[in-house]
């Protein structure tokens, strides 16, 4: 599996950024797709991800500004990051297992792309 991820830079408090990652290699059974992130001197921890069956999970952090969407067919992610804070500045990996999304939380994905770096200025 590869996961190639696009977008992400630097933007201002309360500015928006969109991250997209298309994933290819032997993926047919692959279900969930989405982003973690890991900013320095803490844990990755995920962002936002979305199973093939259309449910999603997000953190709590995240929730009512960043909106994750799936294309199945084109086999690719997007992340709307909007209202951005200090607080998301990280490196954000695209994604992929092939496991339950109920799975993921606990158990991070198999399968990690490089990462991209976000900043948010303050």
């Amino acid at each position: 599996v590869q996961l190639q991820a696009s977008g992400g830079g630097t933007v201002q408090t309360g500015g928006s950024l969109r991250l997209s990652c298309t994933a290819s290699g032997k993926i047919w059974d692959m279900n969930v797709l989405g982003w973690y992130r890991q900013a320095p001197g803490n844990q990755r921890e995920l962002v936002a991800v979305f199973s093939r069956g259309g449910s999603t999970r997000y953190n709590y952090s995240v929730k009512g500004r960043f909106t994750i969407s799936r294309d199945n067919d084109a086999n690719t992610v997007h992340l709307e990051m909007n209202n951005m804070m200090p607080e998301d500045t990280a490196v954000y990996y695209c994604t992929s297992s092939f496991r339950p999304i109920t799975t993921i939380e606990s158990n991070p994905p198999e399968y990690w792309g490089k990462g991209t770096q976000v900043t948010v200025s303050s």
